[in-house]
């Protein structure tokens, strides 16, 4: 166990803390030399953040000695990354960063030392959402913020149980974090459970894919979602900052507001936030849907003490949400309501070790006490489900290791405590344990990177059952090797090719092996498979992308194989206990899932910006093991268009999307098909700068013409369509 071995080391004086500095400096911009305020500068893999004030200027204390990038963006810029050498630990480092106007959202500028380089700096796995791109694209929902993204789209059920898919993965395939951390909720399970993570409080969205995944999981062959809140701070602010936010929308009749505030205190940091969020039913171009309102109230407390040496912080948050289930004639005429409460209490902690090999030891220690009921009359609970979630995570970034010049090794553990009533389904409890380590080099043009996984599961009912129903209910362990590997190369300045596999593994969970019962708010009776093998599958990428002065261009291509993969299958049979509902078995298959992905972004004639994008997935399973025919998997989305053009002067921009899904008739068992449509929607957004403050206008109307559609994966489109037109207003002020 390394960790405690470096924890003994630490205290015992061997490892000494680095002396720890300053880098601070101005971001101007490049052509007038004016000063930018509000620039958003961080060390990623520090996670140490800050941001430019009214003179531009930026400060970020405790950077341990070392080679050190530094990124700063904001809309309207070019971001700009900075590599140098941090030698001196007697004083700080002063940097000068100057930022070229661009409307292209992707592109950005890799600078070694002085010398400025042409071309794009391209992280293959990463994605960003911040700034006005994040405010024009908020929804109540973080599936709904997502959905425009390229290879995104959203399962929904009603207007607030959603989540995001990625090229047609989602749920436990899909990990959802905040702030690095396990959400822990059960929105992973079923299609009416939402997740637990307040949109209007995001800061920042973060996506990633290959190595950089196994960091938090064998699982996330569809990748992870990370929201970043800052509810730990890892510096010290200059001063008081904080962002305050009220919006509001009308095809729900809703609204929302928060509030968000860091505060220095000397060493210490305190940020908290308090949001809360109401809306009606969902008003579609044929009628109201019936039971789809919700109100949402979150905060959170953050605490930090913040020396050279690193950080160590706690926080605490409370969530809490009701909603509803749109009626069902068929299982609940008059819909389900379900009361969610979450309580999570987060210690994280950093030290920055002055040694030639080791550099940085995290750790973070999380507790997420889960529980929702639903109701399914007025006073009758339908199910009700309890989840307790301990994680722990330890990981230290090194240094030169053999061949490799960098990289991060680390261990993971988790406990679930899981109860269910309201079903057959017995108590179970969870526990996993994991260790990787993820490595980088650059072979001359060619930059690798690397990633290995083991990873042990136990899941045990709270009593054997070798009779039951299902099956013989019993203990089950799983022990398996994950691995990724991700190569780019630069055939030029502009242009860069890569591919990236990934060989997954995930346990089969709880519900998986052990449901029994019915399960009213999606018209199911699921039953569980205590026989399940673990979900295999090996992912593959070839990507290129394309980037110069006026446009960017990113596309690739992707499959990815399982050889047990794991989900409810609709057997078309009635229960015979509840004579109103399908019989959902959970089964294991082979399956593939593939497709491509294309984006372009285009500026011209100076105040322009064309964006476009392309996806299409194609989800297949053989029909049985003794047929090698193949059959559609249920719940693929169809080929999405979008494309997008905006006019941009100075701090005001208006703009218009183009989205376009096709008909998707290929169907897995008992689906549906789901017709082609074309939405229409429009935007505009203000910035003013006021001193410190900084005063943002978002405005939106989507589906403008009131078209009535149904998006292919939610689960009530037989039901309802979609919402109509909408017109939503969001004021956000940053001080």
């Amino acid at each position: 166990m390394y960790f405690i071995l470096t924890y003994l080391l630490l205290s015992l004086g061997i490892l000494m803390p680095g002396d720890g500095n300053t880098i601070h400096g101005y971001v101007l911009d490049a052509e007038t030399k004016e000063p930018i305020p509000f620039v958003y500068v961080h060390i990623e893999e520090l996670n140490r953040t800050s941001s430019t004030d009214e003179n531009g200027y930026f400060s970020i204390q405790n950077v341990p000695v070392g080679e050190i990038q530094i990124t700063a963006h904001r809309l309207g810029y070019k971001t700009k990354s900075l590599s140098f050498e941090h030698q001196n630990p007697e004083s700080s480092t002063e940097l000068e960063i100057l930022l070229t106007a661009t409307l292209l959202s992707s592109q950005s500028i890799e600078i070694t030392a002085d010398a400025s380089v042409n071309g794009a700096h391209l992280i293959n796995v990463s994605e960003k959402i911040y700034g006005d791109d994040l405010r024009q694209e908020m929804g109540a929902t973080i599936s709904q913020t997502l959905s425009n993204v390229s290879g995104f789209s959203q399962r929904t059920m009603g207007s607030t149980p959603s989540r995001p898919i990625i090229r047609g993965l989602g749920d436990e395939r899909l990990l959802i974090l905040e702030d690095g951390i396990n959400s822990g909720d059960v929105s992973d399970q079923s299609p009416d459970h939402s997740v637990t993570v307040e949109s209007s409080t995001t800061q920042e969205i973060e996506i990633a894919r290959g190595p950089t995944a196994l960091a938090y999981g064998a699982n996330a062959v569809g990748g992870i979602v990370n929201i970043v809140s800052n509810k730990i701070s890892s510096t010290i602010p200059q001063n008081i900052s904080g962002s305050f936010s009220i919006s509001g929308e009308t095809v729900n009749t809703g609204g929302s507001t928060s509030a968000f505030f860091s505060i220095p205190l000397n060493n210490f940091v305190i940020n908290t936030n308090i949001a809360g969020r109401t809306n009606l039913d969902t008003k579609t171009p044929i009628g109201d849907v019936k039971n789809t309102y919700s109100n949402t109230f979150s905060t959170s407390l953050g605490m930090s003490y913040v020396k050279d040496w690193g950080f160590i912080g706690a926080s605490f948050s409370y969530y809490d949400t009701d909603f509803g289930i749109p009626p069902d004639p068929a299982g609940h005429p008059d819909g389900v309501v379900l009361d969610m409460q979450k309580y999570q209490y987060v210690l994280k902690a950093e030290y920055i070790i002055d040694n030639d090999f080791l550099k940085i030891w995290e750790t973070d220690f999380s507790i997420n006490n889960y529980h929702h009921i639903e109701f399914e009359a007025t006073d009758l609970i339908g199910m009700e489900f309890g989840l307790v979630t301990t994680n722990f995570k330890s990981k230290i970034s090194h240094s030169e290791l053999g061949i490799f010049e960098k990289g991060t090794f680390g261990i993971s553990l988790e406990y679930e405590d899981y109860a269910v009533t309201g079903a057959s389904t017995p108590n179970s409890n969870s526990f996993s344990m994991g260790a990787f380590i993820l490595e980088e080099k650059d072979f001359n043009n060619v930059h690798l990177e690397m990633g290995l996984r083991i990873d042990h599961v136990t899941n045990a009912p709270q009593k054997n059952d070798p009779e039951s129903n299902i099956g013989n209910i019993r203990t089950r362990h799983f022990t398996a090797l994950s691995s990724s590997v991700s190569a780019i190369y630069p055939f030029t300045d502009n242009i860069h090719v890569g591919a990236s596999l990934l060989h997954s593994f995930r346990a089969p969970s709880l519900e998986e092996l052990y449901s029994e019962g019915p399960h009213l708010a999606v018209y199911t009776f699921e039953i569980g498979n205590p026989d399940l093998e673990a979900e295999r599958g090996i992912a593959k990428e070839l990507f290129l992308a394309y980037n110069n002065k006026n446009t960017v261009l990113k596309s690739a291509i992707y499959h990815n194989g399982f050889s047990n993969y794991l989900y409810a299958q609709d057997t078309g049979i009635k229960n015979n206990k509840n004579p109103d509902l399908n019989n959902y078995q959970f089964v294991g298959v082979e399956a593939q899932l593939y497709g491509f992905e294309v984006s372009v972004e285009q500026q011209f004639f100076n105040n322009f910006l064309f964006k476009s994008s392309m996806n299409y997935t194609v989800g297949q399973q053989n029909a049985s093991v003794s047929n090698s025919s193949q059959v559609p998997l249920p719940l693929i989305p169809p080929l999405a268009l979008k494309s997008s053009i905006k006019y941009s002067r100075n701090s005001f921009s208006i703009g218009s999307r183009l989205t376009f899904n096709a008909t998707q008739n290929e169907l897995g068992e008992f689906e549906t098909p789901t017709d082609s449509f074309v939405l229409l929607d429009g935007y505009a957004s203000l910035r003013i700068h006021s001193g410190e403050l900084l005063h943002t206008l978002s405005f939106n109307v989507t589906n403008v013409t009131n078209v009535t559609y149904r998006n292919h994966l939610s689960i009530i489109k037989d039901l309802n369509p979609e919402g109509g037109r909408n017109f939503s207003l969001l004021y956000r002020l940053y001080f």
